[in-house]
């Protein structure tokens, strides 16, 4: 990865001057130059699928007087990164001099396709502006081959917005495991089930179609085996008619006993992943080197209370609905919280209507060390 410097630089892409000496990096100002293009390579990257082990990068080329000379994004594993897809919409001498700004750090590294960095030293480009530094040991350093060839190179530009943008991929590269959402659906009193243990339904259709969408907005969904032998699930994401939508999320069952033959999950169509185990940390090791870097919690309290008390949760998803149930089917069990010291805090970042439910949508916050 770049290590910036403590130079700063202001000129805009309409003056023709450098923002750093070769061979340097500098970081600029949150108001900066650049501001706009990365915004629309931001935007750009959301064209790209959000499944699968790649991140979704944009890319903007930038002539000296600050107008678009071409632009690109990454449109999953296999395809041209964003880098190389731009370059493709210009003839070869056309992006002499220009500069690219691009999202995430060019990679450095040759899997499907080959570097990005050295496809803009060959295309002759004169700067190369990025928002985030690229965490994979295999895939980052492209701005020290790039500051290496002479390229002015400029990092850290709107680096909150971006983060923001592909969060997912980042946690999951950071980590070394998949960013996990965790769903539940719950009455007003925290009950996920009446105590004769039923459940269908506490909310309404608007609520559990919003949950077959996320289901398909993520690679892989996980239950226990509990949750298997007591409802039969498909797991399967399906659209307002019924019908399968075009992504279905990779069927995990965490637990040691085996799911029956005739179980719906049988039927899914995806291959059914038995993990055999109830070691959390091993199962999210194998779904990443699996690629699956989104992974969809929807495990009934054992398997959900296990995740939070391991601090595995990235995201939550609660649906609420206006009722009472009481009694003990709680949508948690332990959590490890003895005292009031140890609450998992939660910042809430949506609050959804959905029909008569509401979704609450919140993040973990780090847990602070005494």
């Amino acid at each position: 990865m770049s290590t910036p410097s403590s130079r700063r630089d202001d000129s805009g892409p309409d003056d023709g001057s450098t923002t750093a000496a070769a061979g340097e990096t500098s970081d600029l100002p949150s108001d900066g130059p650049y501001d706009h293009a990365m915004r629309r390579a931001l935007a750009l990257a959301l064209g790209g699928t959000s499944l699968g082990p790649n991140p979704q990068v944009g890319c903007v080329l930038l002539r000296a007087d600050g107008t678009i000379a071409a632009e690109g994004w990454h449109r999953g594993a296999g395809t041209a990164h964003a880098e190389v897809d731009a370059l493709s919409h210009l003839s070869p001498d056309e992006p002499q001099g220009l500069t690219a700004v691009v999202t995430l750090e060019p990679c450095d590294h040759t899997g499907r396709t080959g570097p990005c960095s050295e496809a803009l030293i060959r295309a002759g480009v004169a700067r190369v502006v990025y928002a985030v530094d690229d965490p994979g040991d295999a895939s980052s350093g492209g701005a020290t081959r790039l500051l290496g060839a002479g390229i002015d190179v400029v990092s850290g530009v709107l680096a909150d917005e971006a983060e923001e943008t592909i969060r997912p991929w980042l946690v999951a590269a950071r980590s070394g495991r998949p960013f996990v959402t965790l769903k539940w659906a719950s009455s007003l009193d925290g009950r996920s089930a009446a105590a004769d243990a039923t459940s269908r339904w506490i909310t309404g259709t608007a609520a559990r179609q919003h949950v077959h969408e996320q289901r398909a907005a993520h690679d892989a969904i996980l239950v226990g085996t509990g949750t298997v032998l007591a409802d039969d699930p498909s797991l399967t994401a399906r659209g307002d008619a019924g019908e399968l939508l075009p992504d279905q999320p990779l069927p995990v069952v965490v637990g040691r006993r085996a799911v029956p033959a005739d179980a719906a999950l049988r039927r899914h169509p995806r291959e059914l992943v038995e993990t055999g185990t109830r070691d959390l940390h091993a199962v999210l090791a194998d779904l990443f080197a699996r690629g699956v870097r989104r992974l969809f919690v929807e495990g009934g309290p054992t398997v959900a209370s296990e995740f939070v008390r391991l601090g595995l949760v990235d995201d939550y998803l609660v649906y609420l609905a206006p009722t009472l149930i009481g009694g003990p089917r709680v949508a948690l069990g332990d959590l490890g919280v003895d005292t009031i010291g140890d609450q998992r805090r939660l910042t809430v970042t949506r609050v959804t209507p959905l029909g008569d439910d509401l979704l609450i949508a919140a993040r973990a916050q780090p847990r602070r060390t005494p």
